[in-house]
């Protein structure tokens, strides 16, 4: 394991920056990266969330010394790609040179000068993603599914043997807040004789997270399992959106396509492994009976502390909700160790083959699910494939999404003795 805990962690230290003490996502303690551009300032360059703040990274450059002082400074490009490619060694550097700037009182009147309000500044997609592939580790979620269309045999025999994913579309993948709009396609209904074409009907969300490369392999060079961990720079949330009705007809036998290519949001900040040090959690033991990893996949260590003790949850609000004044209604809660393969299990699978992983590449963990009612990741799940709509709180119904919905995902860890931490959110309306 590459991150540790150390004072950057210390539930008792506050920052000058008033607003980020108790903050629920972005305490002194989590300083995630991300890419913004100030109000009027155009510009678009690397940033650390503190509270209700944005901190200007390249601008404290010259405060800082050595590696953290040219890890800001790679900070100050359009995206993070580089810095991210420098490793996780040159992002702890950073972080915790920041740390120290922020909870100094003797640094403020200097630090200031960089930092901009949250809700005057722009966000941007904090990488140039240049590959991204959804992965499939949510058993509970998988599970779910297969049983509607195998009931038998809801699980096929790979499942707990490989990592199973697909490499999705990146030109499509958009931040928080940008609307979706309603993909349309080939759809079969089991009673028609032949296909028809019109917008999706079963539009669906995926609860998921997303994995961030940092340091890249060279191509024909594998990733060691007990080296995964180092080429992983942080984590977001991801909703990978799904027309389940387009893909229904679509997937066999190639996998998905246009019914997962027309969009996909994530959470606008990098939360870095670093910050994550005091919320590692065993991976969960398999089942009795089923196989243990392949050697390649095997690790004593990442076993004990490969899993992230992250809770996800996710709200609803449609259009009459808004209009009347009622919050969002939570559809569903879990835990990000659902995960039946840990974050360095699908590094090392994917680059095993001599695939070379890039700076930004983009790992989607799939939907997941807890395993318990009130655990699921998505409305295929929650309505049994539509048969059981849900009611929501001010009588409105629903089995898939419809226009004018808004899907909020969040996401955070906490644990006794250290600052709650979060991911922010990630958002997106529904239209026609």
């Amino acid at each position: 394991m590459t991150d540790t805990i150390d004072f950057t962690h210390d539930a008792s230290a506050t920052s000058w920056v008033e607003s980020a003490n108790g903050h629920p996502h972005f305490p002194v303690q989590n300083l995630p990266l991300g890419v913004f551009s100030p109000s009027g300032e155009g510009k678009p360059r690397g940033g650390m969330a503190i509270g209700d703040m944005i901190l200007d990274v390249a601008a404290v450059a010259d405060m800082l010394e050595g590696d953290a002082a040219n890890a800001a400074r790679l900070a100050g490009n359009a995206t993070l790609n580089d810095l991210l490619a420098k490793g996780q060694g040159a992002t702890r550097k950073l972080r915790q040179a920041v740390f120290t700037l922020l909870t100094d009182d003797g640094k403020k009147k200097a630090v200031s000068e960089a930092l901009y309000k949250a809700e005057d500044c722009t966000l941007h997609l904090p990488v140039h993603i240049g590959d991204y592939t959804d992965f499939y580790t949510g058993i509970h979620h998988a599970t779910n599914i297969g049983s509607l269309f195998r009931p038998d045999n809801p699980l096929l025999p790979n499942y707990k043997y490989v990592p199973i994913g697909y490499h999705g579309r990146t030109s499509s993948v958009r931040l928080s807040g940008v609307n979706v709009k309603r993909p349309s396609g080939q759809t079969k209904a089991p009673d028609a004789d032949k296909p028809s074409f019109g917008p999706s009907k079963r539009l669906d969300y995926e609860l998921e997270m997303a994995i961030w490369v940092g340091e890249g392999n060279a191509l024909g060079e594998p990733i060691p399992i007990g080296e995964a961990e180092s080429h992983i720079a942080g984590i977001s949330i991801l909703n990978d959106w799904s027309a389940r009705d387009i893909q229904a007809w679509e997937y066999q036998p190639l996998g998905p396509f246009l019914a997962k290519n027309f969009h996909s949001t994530i959470s606008p900040w990098i939360v870095t492994l670093d910050a994550l040090a005091p919320f590692r959690e065993a991976q969960p033991a398999r089942p009795a009976g089923d196989p243990a990893p392949l050697d390649y996949l095997s690790d004593a260590e990442d076993q004990a502390h490969g899993a992230f003790g992250v809770t996800m949850e996710v709200y609803l609000s449609t259009a009459k909700m808004r209009e009347d004044g009622e919050a969002p209604h939570k559809l569903s809660s879990g835990p990000m160790t659902a995960m039946y393969w840990t974050a360095a299990q699908l590094v090392t699978h994917h680059a095993v083959g001599g695939c070379n992983m890039q700076p930004g590449d983009l790992l989607g963990t799939g939907t997941l699910t807890s395993g318990e009612d009130g655990g699921e990741g998505s409305l295929i799940e929650l309505t049994e494939g539509g048969k059981k709509p849900i009611s929501l709180p001010n009588g409105e119904t629903r089995t898939f999404l419809e226009d004018g919905d808004e899907v909020i995902m969040v996401a955070f860890a906490e644990k006794d003795g250290f600052a709650r931490i979060g991911l922010g959110e990630c958002r997106a309306t529904i239209i026609g």
